[in-house]
């Protein structure tokens, strides 16, 4: 009988109080200049944030994108959850015209505080 009112104390405490203690997946971008040379080869880094990072509640997946084409993404899972409430993703792209990179990060319960956007032009 105890461990079942524990099982349910639990449910209710990670499913119910969990946006007192954890919040919505946000993302920034970490490219080179915003200015770089035609046929450069870039490191785009996304930085992901998102507190409370467990079983039951965690980013579940994180895309880039390149001139509106999805150049990245990350998946993850119950079973295979990111290594930390803060880490990197890092995806490497060659810079032929002027553009835009888009990332999102989603939480699987809160969502998205939506897209990080950065600009880059061709010299």
């Amino acid at each position: 009988m105890i461990k079942k009112i524990l099982a349910v104390f639990l449910f209710f405490l990670i499913f119910f109080t969990g946006t007192a203690f954890a919040d919505k997946t946000s993302v920034t971008i970490e490219a080179p200049d915003v200015v770089v040379k035609k046929g450069s080869e870039i490191t785009i880094k996304v930085n992901v944030v998102h507190r409370g990072n467990n079983f039951a509640h965690y980013t579940n997946w994180v895309y880039v994108k390149a001139n509106g084409e999805e150049i990245a993404r990350w998946e993850f899972s119950m079973g295979n959850r990111p290594e930390n409430e803060k880490f990197i993703r890092e995806v490497k792209y060659t810079i032929t015209v002027p553009t835009e990179i888009i990332a999102e990060g989603n939480c699987n319960i809160h969502g998205s505080n939506g897209q990080a956007v950065l600009k880059i032009n061709v010299k």
